[in-house]
């Protein structure tokens, strides 16, 4: 049982990371060889440094600081004892006032009523920091892996959380940073089941961006206590170069004799020659109905097909301007001649890919491109 996501419009810059694939090869979490988190930039314009890097100025910086270095890492937070903080709210240090106002009037005034209205209030208040307290105790946040972007786009950061037991409600998600603009993402958590809540962060440089700081709270059920954990992801976010606005034109397509034939859009019938299915092709270009019959792919070999291929080369972006320039029009190129379902390969200083086409060939391109240094 589940309930739906809970989206928040929150979009925060986040401070970069780069220098670093991880061992899987994955476009998700991660560190650096180095095993530092983000936190600057580089020569380059990529994000470098640690999440920790900068030194702290003043005394709450450095408080700060020391208090969140005492949260290990993880991409699996379970709330306990040991990690839950709870204070009373602005509401709760009223009330509180108000319950002493009304004690010494009582006592002034020998007002029985008063006397029973008083312990009344203060037993619901007492009663309701275990409540606010046990709404996150127990519980399991886990963070999805965070799909790429392009820098300046952004990237939404999904967490699930478990419930073991009953269920909890009124937990908001917010990143650690406060911000004028900053929304929370509220969501109820039923017993037994798993809810959602989403945040988004915006890379602004390409590379891999560490996750800020996020903090888990509720108010629940008065609103006089808030209880909250601070939790450090260790997952990354890889961003892609930010394309080049507008799209520039490609480059000229060469022939290659014995490649992979080059799809042009709008062409191609039922006339055509069929072949086997191949990893790459085009969802247009499948004979649905011989699919059916035969309950094997096979895909249409356009008479018009030809075997040409399209090199994104490092040396035809000089005029782009500096390698940040150059390897955002080199992203747009690569999406453009996806789109268009062209045979595309890549050729970097050091870095040359063979062409072929596809959503793994193209998410492979811009990976080397986010990456390179």
């Amino acid at each position: 049982m589940s309930t739906p996501a809970v989206w928040s419009d929150d979009a925060a810059p986040v401070s970069g990371r780069a220098n670093g694939r991880d061992s899987n090869g994955r476009d998700g979490g991660g560190r650096d060889s180095t095993g530092r988190d983000g936190g600057g930039r580089d020569s380059s314009g990529r994000g470098s440094s640690s999440r920790d890097s900068a030194p702290p100025r003043g005394l709450r910086q450095r408080w700060r600081h020391w208090w969140l270095s005492r949260h290990p890492v993880t991409d699996t937070w379970t709330l306990s004892q040991a990690n839950i903080y709870i204070l009373p709210t602005k509401g709760g240090w009223v009330f509180g006032l108000t319950l002493l106002v009304m004690l010494v009037s009582a006592i002034n005034y020998q007002l029985n009523l008063g006397y029973v209205l008083t312990f009344l209030l203060a037993g619901s208040g007492l009663v309701s920091i275990h409540m606010t307290h046990g709404t996150l105790r127990g519980l399991t946040l886990r963070l999805r892996p965070a799909a790429p972007v392009f820098a300046g786009e952004p990237a939404r950061l999904e967490v699930v959380m478990s419930s073991p037991g009953a269920a909890r409600h009124g937990v908001g998600l917010r990143l650690h940073e406060r911000r004028r603009d900053q929304h929370h993402a509220w969501c109820d958590v039923p017993a037994l089941g798993q809810a959602s809540a989403s945040l988004s962060i915006v890379p602004p440089t390409r590379g891999w961006h560490a996750l800020p700081t996020l903090v888990v709270e509720t108010r629940f059920p008065f609103g006089l206590f808030r209880a909250w954990t601070h939790w450090r992801p260790a997952s990354q976010v890889l961003a892609y170069p930010r394309p080049e606005t507008p799209v520039p034109p490609l480059p000229a397509v060469q022939s290659a004799p014995g490649g992979l034939p080059l799809v042009r859009q709008g062409q191609g019938s039922e006339l055509d020659g069929v072949r086997a299915w191949r990893r790459g092709d085009a969802l247009r270009q499948v004979v649905w109905k011989k699919a059916a019959r035969s309950g094997h792919l096979v895909s249409r070999e356009s008479t018009s097909e030809t075997s040409r291929e399209l090199w994104l080369d490092w040396q035809a972006t000089a005029a782009a301007g500096d390698s940040e320039a150059r390897l955002s029009r080199l992203a747009t190129w690569v999406q453009t001649a996806e789109k268009q379902g062209l045979v595309y390969g890549l050729r970097l200083p050091g870095r040359h890919i063979t062409p072929d086409r596809g959503e793994a060939h193209r998410r492979r391109l811009l990976r080397e491109l986010a990456l390179w240094c």
